[in-house]
């Protein structure tokens, strides 16, 4: 068996380092001679030091962040956080607006620089933020100097590589423009400038139907801008001025209304627009069917130049325009007009008109029909340069057919697109009958239709009648030279009143709508006067004027017999057309007495505000002075107004819940004016004699106590001692008197009381109040008084002289009250001492007053009860001391 061998040994060899074997992802352990570096602290805490304790009573949006921290992420390299901070700036704002009237300089200052951000969305969002919030929030606050802020940075856009950035920066400065319109005159050059680059590089820059449309409509805007440079410049001159906040300087142009280089790129504007107008024309009448974008754009091409046309034109209207802007056009002697201007818009006449015009029934048709009402609105600024017969025809020839379709309203389809342009071209028809020439009949004609057949609450009728107005204004249209004119001049007028009925009071006080007619009506009533002013006396147009007042009785009220009043509009116009309806009459040569009843009916309505009241008064005195009025018209209204006028007693009245409005102060106002009115009319004695068949006439209707009271005030001013009344009028004087201080008493209530004891008391000072005037009367004349105190004896029951069947117990009741009053009305005259001198004329009947009072208070076939009976005596006592003081009774002569 063989051995197995033993392992062999290896010799022992030197090792120069261990090899030790790692395991895959294992850490290895730190080098034997690494340095320990690790610090170990402990936390310091120190108080009020967190973010939440820095920013409390801080203003901050939702996410907390304050307006600093916002502005500064409007810088961020990310366009979203650009984006939410601009909208975090909003959220601000918002809920704390004073942050932004404390900061809005630094707001403007960072918000400036996002004008030409590379990210639409983020410059959108800024178009956004200053529309709706900042601009709106600093309306009145926003300066000189920040809109001088924005500016560098808008003007930098325009002119900016990216197109986007371009077009938007239009539409920051239409922005700016619209909040703030004084701003774009002192930029006007510079932005026309980039208009015209921007329009010159259409092919490249505004292919896009869209951007071009949003060019153009910036466009409308700034020209606008420029048509109505002086009442911007009057209402906001604040923006023009040169201002410095803090260290902070802006340069400003310095020539704020200087036109010549504003003219000048107009100038070269123009032909751009008309070029692209032509190239617009061709494509769409191409097109089987206008699409909506390509329309809006060669509309708004349209109203530019008409725009820029009407800016070259006011200003060569102008006495002062300087006229270094343009060429004299030697075929017109005493106008310029810029050569190159007029050459390019005679080849938009050439192109007159495009379309189909005559094709209302289809939309394409009423499409190519506003466009040449945009044309013809252009070349009517240009009537007096127009030297191509054949394009003075065509216009006037589309002139009456709009007219004409407009006066049969067969253009419902496009009323809203229409309504701008046909305004324009009405308002100008004055100047386009000017020129018409053979024209002219038809042209007035046409107008006269459509004025007739327009709605009145519409805005055409107001562009018709400032047309009127405007021709009316002209000397020659009120010679009878031309019958033809002269005739649709009576047309128009006739028209007038039925514009006034139409418009009506259909809607309620205050509103929007209301607020709208208000304005109607005073446009109307306006033409109206200026006619009324303007006719020579005796003229056909006169005649005219004067027969409106057959209509104008329903614009101020008309009565149905013993009916209720009907209000016209009159009643709830606003003052200033009031006045101007109430001016209106003094220019009708002779007023009619139906429309005066109906002005009569507006002065005693409830509603007419008092200074109306007396304006009505103040004109028809004026009047009547210019030989309008008949005196006996002109009395009979003034006495009619005292007499009828609704005033209640007041702090007279007898009801302790009295609701009724008292209007006492205005009736004595009224009652003062008409008695001055009355006291102009030349020898009082003889006025009241003219006077006084009114004044009994409304007596005899008994009127109220304060009414009453007004028209013996009218009296008692005008001839106090009746010199020129007849025996006849006294005596029925007298009765009115008699009757009316009998109803003072009983409304005064102190039928019983002693003068003596109750001289100081309410009652009688009400008493006093009410018969002040007819103690007047009683002093100047003392038949007057001898026929009261003969009709109150006649009033005291006769015992012995009455039917039996008058004699039961409440027919002596109903006496015995009279014998109070009459007691106390003696007694109340007995103690005025002039009054006590007439008195003794009258002794005898008084005498007989008494011994009827005895013969009611001794008769013992009537039972009266005791209370009653106890007043009656005191009566009679008080009433026999008269007498006695009188002188007109002796001892024993009376007795009970």
């Amino acid at each position: 068996m063989v051995r197995s061998k033993p392992p062999s040994k290896k010799p022992n060899r030197g090792v120069d380092f261990k090899k030790i074997k790692r395991k895959i992802g294992k850490k290895l352990p730190p080098p034997k001679n690494q340095t320990n570096t690790e610090i170990k602290s402990k936390a310091i805490v120190l108080p009020e030091q967190s973010v939440a304790s820095e920013r409390s009573g801080m203003a901050v949006n939702k996410k907390g962040l304050t307006l600093r921290e916002l502005l500064q992420q409007t810088s961020h390299h990310n366009a979203k956080i650009r984006k939410v901070a601009l909208n975090g700036i909003r959220d601000l704002v918002l809920k704390h607006p004073s942050e932004l009237k404390l900061q809005k300089l630094s707001i403007i200052e960072k918000l400036r620089e996002r004008i030409s951000d590379s990210d639409k969305l983020v410059r959108e969002t800024l178009y956004n933020l200053l529309k709706t919030v900042i601009f709106p929030s600093l309306k009145e606050e926003f300066t000189g100097s920040m809109i001088s802020m924005m500016m560098a940075y808008v003007f930098n856009a325009m002119t900016h590589i990216a197109i986007d950035i371009r077009l938007m920066a239009f539409k920051f400065f239409e922005l700016i423009v619209i909040s703030f319109p004084s701003s774009f005159l002192l930029y006007a050059e510079k932005v026309l400038d980039n208009y015209v680059d921007i329009l010159k590089n259409n092919q490249i820059y505004l292919q896009d139907k869209s951007k071009l449309k949003s060019v153009l409509a910036g466009l409308v805007r700034c020209l606008s801008l420029l048509v109505d440079r002086e009442d911007i410049l009057s209402n906001e001159t604040k923006i023009l001025e040169h201002e410095c906040l803090h260290s902070f300087e802006v340069e400003l142009p310095k020539d704020h209304s200087g036109m010549p280089s504003v003219l000048k790129r107009i100038e070269d504007l123009v032909p751009l627009l008309v070029n692209s107008f032509h190239d617009s024309a061709l494509s769409i009448q191409a097109m089987p069917v206008i699409d909506g974008q390509s329309f809006d754009c060669i509309l708004y091409t349209l109203q530019n130049i008409n725009m820029a046309v009407k800016v070259v034109v006011d200003e060569i209207n102008r006495p002062h325009m300087s006229h270094e802007f343009s060429s004299i056009l030697p075929s017109n002697g005493n106008k310029l007009m810029p050569n190159t201007m007029l050459m390019y818009l005679k080849k938009l006449g050439d192109s007159f008109p495009v379309g189909k015009i005559y094709h209302s029934a289809e939309k394409e048709g009423e499409r190519f029909f506003i466009l040449n009402l945009g044309i013809t609105e252009i070349f009517l600024h240009l009537i007096t340069w127009i030297d191509d017969p054949n394009l003075f025809e065509k216009l006037l020839h589309f002139i009456e057919t709009l007219l004409l379709k407009q006066g049969s309203r067969n253009l419902s389809a496009t009323k809203t697109i229409l309504e701008k342009q046909l305004v324009s071209i009405i308002s100008l028809f004055p100047r386009i009958v000017a020129v018409s020439g053979g024209w002219r009949l038809r042209l007035l004609e046409a107008f006269t239709t459509a004025f007739r057949n327009c709605k009145v609450e519409s805005t055409h009728c107001l562009a018709y009648l400032a047309a009127i107005e405007e021709m009316l204004k002209d000397d020659s249209a009120f010679k009878s030279c031309d019958p033809d004119m002269l005739s649709y001049q009576i047309v128009w007028l006739q028209e007038l009143p039925n514009l006034l009925l139409k418009l009506g009071d259909r809607h309620p006080p205050l509103s929007k709508i209301h607020l709208l007619m208000g304005y109607h009506f005073q446009v109307i009533l306006k033409l109206l006067l200026q006619i009324g002013q303007c006719s020579p006396q005796n003229s056909p147009l006169a005649s005219e004027y004067n027969c409106l007042q057959w209509r104008l009785k329903e614009f101020y009220g008309t009565q149905v017999i013993a009916g209720p009043v009907n209000y016209g509009p009159f009643i709830k116009l606003p003052t200033d057309c009031q006045e101007l309806s109430i001016c209106c009459l003094y220019y009708f040569s002779s007023l009619n007495p139906d429309l005066l009843q109906s002005i009569t009916f507006c002065c005693l309505c409830n509603h007419l505000e008092p200074s109306v009241l007396l304006r009505i008064i103040e004109v028809l005195e004026s009047a009547f002075r210019a030989a309008h009025l008949p005196i006996s018209d002109y009395i009979g209204f003034l006495v009619t107004l005292i007499a009828r006028f609704k005033v209640y007693p007041g702090k007279f009245s007898s009801e302790e819940n009295d609701t009724k409005v008292s209007k006492s102060g205005i009736f004595k106002s009224l009652n003062s004016a008409i008695c001055s009115c009355l006291s102009q009319l030349g020898d009082n004695s003889m006025v009241l004699k003219l006077l006084y068949k009114h004044i009994s006439r409304e007596m005899s209707l008994k009127p109220s106590l304060l009414n009453m009271r007004g028209l013996f005030r009218v009296i008692v001013m005008l001839d106090r001692r009746l010199k020129q009344l007849a025996e006849e009028e006294v005596i029925d004087l007298s009765n009115s008197l008699a009757y009316y201080v009998l109803d003072a008493s009983s409304a005064s209530s102190c039928l019983t009381d002693t003068i003596a004891l109750a001289e100081d008391s309410n009652k009688i000072a009400i008493l006093k109040y009410y018969i002040q005037p007819c103690i007047f009367l009683l002093y100047g004349s003392d038949k007057l008084l001898n026929h009261v105190v003969k009709l109150f004896d006649s009033l005291v029951l006769d015992i012995d002289c009455s039917p039996v069947s008058q004699c039961d117990d409440n027919h002596v009741l109903k006496h015995a009250t009279m014998v109070l009053e009459v007691a106390c009305i003696l007694n109340f005259m007995h103690h005025d001492v002039e009054l006590h001198r007439g008195l003794s004329s009258s002794r005898e009947t008084i005498k007989h007053i008494l011994l009827k009072i005895s013969k009611l208070l001794g008769s013992g076939n009537f039972s009266m009860p005791v209370e009653e009976r106890h007043k009656v005596k005191t009566a009679f006592d008080q009433l026999r001391a008269v007498a006695c003081k009188l002188h007109c009774l002796e001892s024993g002569d009376v007795g009970v």
